[in-house]
């Protein structure tokens, strides 16, 4: 006779609270370099006045360092 094994479920342990950062996009990219214009592109921003909550880690905040002119880190 063969055996059937069951997996037993094993609950997800929750992840840990990651911090997240809420950045605006308040000036149009309209006259800034092709660069710039990719970064804006990259943070998911599609409209003025957006407000978009990403992770904070270094590469997020490489990239509104690079384009501090058009946007703008939201206190919470």
């Amino acid at each position: 006779m063969a055996e059937t094994t069951t997996k037993k479920k094993v609950a997800a342990k929750p992840a840990p609270k990651t911090k997240m950062i809420r950045i605006q996009y308040f000036r149009s990219k309209n006259s800034t370099p092709l660069k710039h214009k990719l970064v804006v592109k990259g943070l998911g921003f599609t409209r003025l006045n957006q407000v978009v909550e990403r992770v904070d880690n270094e590469s997020i905040r490489g990239m509104v360092k690079a384009i501090p002119h058009l946007v703008r880190i939201l206190e919470d």
